[in-house]
C-alpha cells in the first residue's frame, strides 16, 4: 500500500481501536457486561459490535467476507441488537479474539485495496449501498473513535477511569472542576 491517506487513515483506525480494548483492561467479566445507561451500552458489547462492522464494510462489503458468517448475522439476531451485548456463553476472550480478527482482516484489506475499490454494504437501503471502500474505511475509522467516546463514558461510570484527559488533574482537581460546572449548569436550572 502507497496510499498516504490509507495508511493515515489506518494509522487512527489503530490507535482508536487500542484505545477501545484498554477500557478492558482490569475489570471483571461482570463490570466488562455491564449496561449503565438506558440503552444497554456496555464496554464488552461495543467491541462485539465493532468486530462486526469491521467484518462488514472492510471485509464483505469488498467481497472478502469472514470464512464464517459471524452468529447474529447468520441467525438474524443481529436486528434484535444481539451484536450490542455479549451472551453469557460468549466469553471476553471470544469477542475481543473475534475483534481482533476482524481488524486483521480489515488491515489486509486496507493493505491490498485502493481506496476507489468499488463496495456494496448488504444491509443499506436498496439503492443506497453502492459507495467505496476509501468511504467505508473513513467510516471505519469515524465508527471506531465515535463507539470509543462511549466506552470513555461507561468507564467512568463504573471506576471513574476517563478518557485521555483523565491523568491532567488529581482526584481534588477534579471534583472541584466538576463542582463549577455544575455551578455554571445551575443558573439554568429553572428555565423552561
Amino acid at each position: 500500500m502507497t496510499d498516504p491517506l490509507a495508511i493515515e487513515l489506518q494509522k487512527y483506525l489503530q490507535a482508536t481501536r487500542a484505545l477501545l480494548l484498554a477500557k478492558l483492561d482490569g475489570l471483571s467479566e461482570y463490570d466488562r457486561r455491564r449496561p449503565l445507561v438506558p440503552s444497554g451500552t456496555n464496554l464488552l458489547g461495543l467491541v462485539k459490535h465493532l468486530a462486526g462492522l469491521e467484518w462488514v464494510y472492510l471485509g464483505t462489503s469488498v467481497g472478502r467476507p469472514p470464512e464464517k458468517p459471524l452468529p447474529w448475522e447468520e441467525d438474524g439476531s443481529i436486528w434484535d441488537g444481539a451484536d450490542m451485548w455479549a451472551l453469557p456463553s460468549e466469553s471476553t476472550e471470544y469477542i475481543t479474539d473475534l475483534y481482533r480478527a476482524a481488524c486483521a482482516h480489515s488491515d489486509r484489506s486496507i493493505a491490498e485495496l485502493p481506496l476507489d475499490t468499488p463496495a456494496e454494504v448488504p444491509h443499506w437501503a436498496e439503492g443506497k449501498r453502492r459507495t467505496t471502500f476509501g468511504a467505508l474505511l473513513i467510516r471505519m475509522v469515524d465508527e471506531t473513535a465515535h463507539h470509543a467516546g462511549h466506552a470513555d463514558l461507561v468507564r467512568e461510570l463504573i471506576d471513574g477511569q476517563g478518557g485521555a484527559d483523565a491523568d491532567m488533574m488529581d482526584a481534588t482537581e477534579w471534583t472541584e472542576y466538576y463542582i463549577r460546572i455544575q455551578q455554571a449548569a445551575e443558573t439554568f436550572r429553572t428555565e423552561h
